[in-house]
C-alpha cells in the first residue's frame, strides 16, 4: 500500500504541469535542435549549470535549456511525460528509480554525484542558536526536509540510526529550510548544499552532521552515496541519437571543467541556487562520476542504496543500478 502510495505521488502531474505552463514549456519535448533538461536548485547541478553559463553546450552546436523544478518528483514525473530530454546532476536517483519502475526502461544514467563526509552535500541543520549537539537529540523534535520520497525516507532512516523510533518528517521546499529554521516553525531540517553555507553565512543556521548517508544508510562515512543523477529519457536517445551523443560528450567536459576548475565553478551556482555570488566560495562540491568511470566499488555502493527502498518497499521490484547507466 505504502510504495502504491508513494508512486501515485510521483505521478501527481498537476503541479509539475503547471509549473511548466508557467515556464512556457512546450507541451511535448521531441527530439528537435532545443534539449531540455530539468534540475532543481541545488550545488550538485553544476555540470549543467557551468554548461550552460560558460557555452560549453553552444561549443558543441546544442540548444540545451536548463528547466527549473521545485522537487526531484517533478523532473521524474516531467521526463515520463515526454516533457523534458533528461535531468541535470542532483535529482534524485531513487526517485528516477521510482520513475523507471512506473515506465520501464525510461532514462539512462549518464553522470552521477557521489557524496561523503568529504565531499560534502548531504547534511542535518539546526538554527544558529540551537543548543542541540547531536542528532539523537531530535527525538521528540519539528524535523522537515526536502520534498520527496527520496529525502523523507532518508532521513526518517537517520532519525531511525540515531535512535528515533516512528519518526515524523515535513516535507519542506528547500528554500523555505533556513527561514523556517530561524523563525523556529522547524527544529532540524534534513538538506542538501548550498542550504547549510548559506544559513551559516547569513547567520541564521548551523551545521549539525554532513556525510549522514554515507554513515548512517551505507555504514561507512567514506562510501559514496550517489544521491544525485543526470539523465537521458531512452526516447531522447532513440529518435535522436547523434544529439543524444553530442550532448552526453558536451555534459561530460562541464564535468571535466568543474573538476579542473573547481574554484572558479562555484561561481554559476549564484543564479541557478540559493546561494549569492558573494558567498559561493564557502560552497562544498560533491564529485562527479561520468557513465563510464563507475568502479565496481561505486556499483556495489549505489546498488546498496537502491536496495533500502526495495527493502522498505518504496521500490516494488529490485533495480539493477548497472542496467541503468548508459553505454555509448
Amino acid at each position: 500500500m505504502a510504495s502504491d502510495l508513494q508512486r501515485r505521488r510521483l505521478l501527481a502531474g498537476a503541479s509539475a504541469a503547471t509549473g511548466l505552463a508557467a515556464l512556457g514549456v512546450a507541451p511535448a519535448a521531441h527530439a528537435d535542435d532545443k534539449i531540455l533538461i530539468g534540475y532543481w536548485p541545488i550545488a550538485s547541478g553544476l555540470p549543467l549549470y557551468v554548461g550552460l553559463e560558460r557555452g560549453i553546450f553552444k561549443e558543441a552546436g546544442l540548444n540545451v535549456e536548463g528547466v527549473k523544478f521545485a522537487s526531484a518528483q517533478q523532473v521524474a514525473e516531467a521526463m515520463i511525460s515526454g516533457r523534458i530530454h533528461g535531468s541535470a546532476n542532483g535529482t534524485a536517483s531513487a526517485v528516477l528509480g521510482l520513475a523507471e519502475i512506473t515506465s520501464p526502461n525510461l532514462f539512462k544514467i549518464i553522470c552521477s554525484n557521489p557524496s561523503n563526509r568529504s565531499l560534502v552535500l548531504d547534511e542535518f541543520v539546526v538554527p544558529k542558536d540551537s543548543p542541540l549537539k547531536s542528532i539523537a537529540e531530535l527525538a521528540g523534535k519539528k524535523v522537515a526536509s526536502g520534498p520527496g520520497i527520496q529525502n523523507v525516507t532518508l532521513a526518517k532512516i537517520i532519525l531511525e540510526k540515531n535512535g528515533i523510533a516512528n519518526p515524523t518528517v515535513t516535507e519542506l521546499p528547500v528554500g523555505q529550510h533556513v527561514p523556517a529554521l530561524a523563525a523556529g516553525q522547524i527544529d532540524a531540517v534534513y538538506t542538501l548544499e548550498p542550504t547549510g553555507t548559506a544559513g551559516r553565512l547569513k547567520g541564521l543556521a548551523r551545521v549539525l552532521e554532513t556525510g549522514v548517508i554515507a554513515k548512517y544508510v551505507l555504514g561507512n562515512a567514506d562510501a559514496p552515496w550517489f544521491g544525485g543523477s543526470a539523465s537521458v529519457t531512452t526516447a531522447f536517445v532513440k529518435d535522436s541519437p547523434d544529439l543524444a551523443r553530442r550532448y552526453i560528450a558536451a555534459y561530460g567536459k562541464a564535468v571535466e571543467w568543474v573538476r579542473k576548475q573547481p574554484e572558479e565553478s562555484r561561481k554559476h551556482l549564484d543564479g541557478f541556487t540559493a546561494i549569492e555570488e558573494a558567498l559561493v566560495k564557502e560552497v562544498p562540491l560533491s564529485g562527479f562520476t561520468m557513465y563510464n568511470e563507475f568502479s565496481a566499488s561505486d556499483l556495489g555502493y549505489f546498488q546498496k542504496f537502491f536496495d533500502v527502498f526495495t527493502e522498505r518497499k518504496i521500490f516494488s521490484r529490485k533495480l539493477d543500478v548497472k542496467s541503468l547507466l548508459y553505454t555509448a
